[in-house]
């Protein structure tokens, strides 16, 4: 059989290419006679550049001096093709930017992106596709529109602090953004507005820092500070769209600055030739570290899956861990976790696990 081997990330231990070398290797272990492609994916999130940097061949990279979410130097990288800019969010907020002790998103600021967007724009740039996932910021985007020229100002008309707690400052905007003549384009992973349940802070706030006291203080911030940019800035409903909540909230910066959505996961596989590479397989592998609900809401598994059933072709998921059993266009989901004995396990020797499970998952096929 001739396997395609597409997975994301497996965010905090393993790339999209690591991933892809650990599931062809052990897939070659139990059936060396197959033939196993390795086509590493991204929906948006870190590892974007990378997947776009080997499907563009005429892109050139360049790296930038920016500053990480707590205001420290750090380089950063994007691509660039004729007009087009692509940037990675991650590069200048990401979470894995920042050691466990020192994720806060009531400090953590957007405004290293700002930065980066700027070097492109400054370059000529008329086109950014940011890609939106794996930051350590909740602040809506505001760090990156004041490095853009915009101002948000609190009562007494001092500038507001950075990260998400000064939200709940706000009170005016001095909006002059840098970007006169430029397309944004947010290529997010989730659909998820910037409030209530479902939005940035209650469902990524916790994995960034946030205990349930400063998930309060942030859902009260972002709503606040929505209310008063989208009144002053006469953008109305920016807050409710889906993916404004993407990333800690970039996407309804990005919105306020006319950008569109498109599904990362779409635009990468679109990149890579991902359809006609399905259509010359037998069967198709991705994963991803966590299989779950989110993953159904435009991440880059459950793109390849409906890719793979348009086909016909049978699609397997391998996580490092999973809580959907199933899925109506795959043919089985398979955890690490549930292999070597829980999550913790699994995130010990992820490489190891998910290359055991491939050998596991190949041995037990029937064509």
């Amino acid at each position: 059989m001739r396997i395609l081997i597409a997975p994301d990330k497996f965010a905090g231990t393993m790339s999209a290419a690591e991933a892809a070398d650990a599931i062809s290797d052990g897939w070659r272990r139990a059936r060396p006679g197959d033939t196993a492609v390795t086509l590493p994916l991204a929906d948006g999130g870190p590892g974007f550049i990378d997947v776009l940097d080997r499907a563009l061949p005429g892109a050139t990279r360049r790296t930038v001096d920016v500053l990480d979410p707590l205001g420290r130097p750090v380089e950063a990288d994007y691509l660039r093709e004729g007009d087009t800019a692509y940037v990675e969010s991650a590069a200048a907020c990401g979470l894995h930017l920042l050691d466990p002790a020192e994720r806060d998103p009531l400090r953590a600021t957007s405004y290293g992106l700002g930065l980066l967007l700027s070097h492109a724009i400054e370059d000529g740039a008329r086109r950014l596709v940011v890609g939106l996932g794996g930051s350590a910021t909740n602040d809506a985007g505001a760090g990156m529109l004041t490095a853009l020229g915009c101002v948000f100002r609190d009562a007494a008309g001092e500038p507001l602090p950075y990260g998400g707690a000064g939200l709940a400052l706000a009170h005016s905007v001095e909006w002059h953004p840098r970007t006169r003549g430029v397309e944004f384009v947010a290529a997010s992973d989730v659909d998820s507005p910037l409030l209530g349940p479902q939005g940035a802070t209650h469902v990524f706030g916790p994995q960034k820092g946030a205990d349930p006291r400063r998930v309060a203080l942030l859902e009260q911030a972002l709503g606040h500070f929505a209310e008063v940019v989208e009144e002053q800035v006469a953008m109305p409903g920016a807050a409710s769209e889906p993916g404004a909540g993407a990333a800690g909230g970039l996407g309804f910066a990005l919105f306020l600055l006319g950008g569109r959505r498109e599904s990362g996961a779409r635009l990468t596989c679109d990149a890579v030739g991902l359809d006609a590479e399905i259509a010359a397989a037998d069967l198709v592998v991705s994963g991803e570290g966590s299989f779950d609900s989110q993953s159904l809401r435009g991440k880059l598994a459950a793109e390849v899956a409906s890719g793979a059933a348009a086909h016909g072709t049978p699609c397997l998921v391998m996580a490092g861990r999973s809580d959907l059993a199933s899925h109506p266009d795959l043919a089985g989901v398979h955890s690490v976790a549930e292999l070597v004995g829980g999550p913790e396990a699994a995130m010990a020797a992820p490489v190891e696990g998910l290359t055991a499970l491939a050998e596991k998952v190949a041995g037990e096929w029937r064509e």
